[in-house]
């Protein structure tokens, strides 16, 4: 199974994809949020199809300003990148992305076969490299070999102040007392939280929890806020999670208030 695939076949591979997803030959991988930064069309809808058959959320972005604008904004568990895009290129994205702290793991899709290209991606920040051809099935192990290795970095337990969050048993506590959280409220929190300290946007927010294929309204989100508030930050207890006007929300354990947060 390889990207060259011709435009009749891809139903048919899709549907093969399917199958094999269904029966499970990969494991009980988890679906993965995807970036492609890739220039090339025929390219990307071949991935996107594939991969969304696959059980995964792709998201293309068809220039490396627009991938680099993506990968800031939004969470994503692999970015795969293309080298040879106009403008602002593979190599120079990956290095930018780096330089700027977005640790999401690199897998870098390109024509470009040669050592010295494979080193330089790698210095640059890559987590791994595949050339054209490829097995679809190899990108998809790779992609969960990435997503597992990420995931096995991070803290079992995540902490701000008193209030933890246990990924592993998706459990919260603020002190010794557990907080029963809904689906929705849990995913809002585990996203303040994984980006404790940092300003995290409302359309970054809504994207993480609802998707790129729904039409979220922003004041469905300061509902869900307002509701979360309510169980994390009770009267008398440190408030932790704090409004930036003209961004979004910051969950931290200082006092914001004299700095136009709220």
């Amino acid at each position: 199974m390889y990207f060259f695939a011709p435009r009749r076949l891809r139903s048919k591979l899709a549907l093969q994809a399917v199958s094999r997803w269904r029966q499970g030959i990969l494991g009980n991988e988890s679906a993965m949020k995807l970036l492609i930064v890739e220039d090339e069309a025929r390219m990307a809808e071949f991935l996107c199809q594939g991969l969304t058959h696959e059980g995964h959320t792709p998201t293309w972005a068809s220039s490396g300003a627009e991938g680099c604008s993506l990968a800031k904004s939004s969470q994503f568990d692999v970015i795969i990148l293309d080298i040879t895009m106009p403008k602002l290129g593979g190599y120079e994205l990956a290095k930018r992305l780096r330089a700027e702290n977005v640790r999401t793991p690199i897998l870098i899709l390109t024509m470009k076969d040669s050592l010295p290209a494979i080193v330089r991606g790698l210095d640059l920040g890559a987590d791994d490299y595949i050339t054209k051809p490829f097995s679809f099935d190899e990108l998809l192990a790779r992609l969960h070999l990435l997503n597992r290795r990420e995931l096995a970095t991070r803290e079992t337990k995540l902490r701000v102040a008193d209030l933890v969050l246990d990924p592993a048993r998706r459990e919260v506590l603020r002190g010794e007392q557990r907080i029963p959280l809904t689906r929705t409220e849990y995913s809002l929190l585990e996203r303040l939280i994984y980006r404790a300290g940092q300003a995290v946007s409302r359309r970054s927010l809504i994207e993480a929890v609802w998707g790129f294929d729904r039409e979220i309204k922003e004041n469905t989100l300061e509902a869900f806020i307002h509701l979360l508030r309510n169980k994390v930050d009770p009267p008398g207890r440190l408030k932790l999670i704090h409004t930036v006007r003209g961004q979004g929300y910051m969950i931290r354990a200082h006092d914001l208030a004299q700095s136009g947060h709220t």
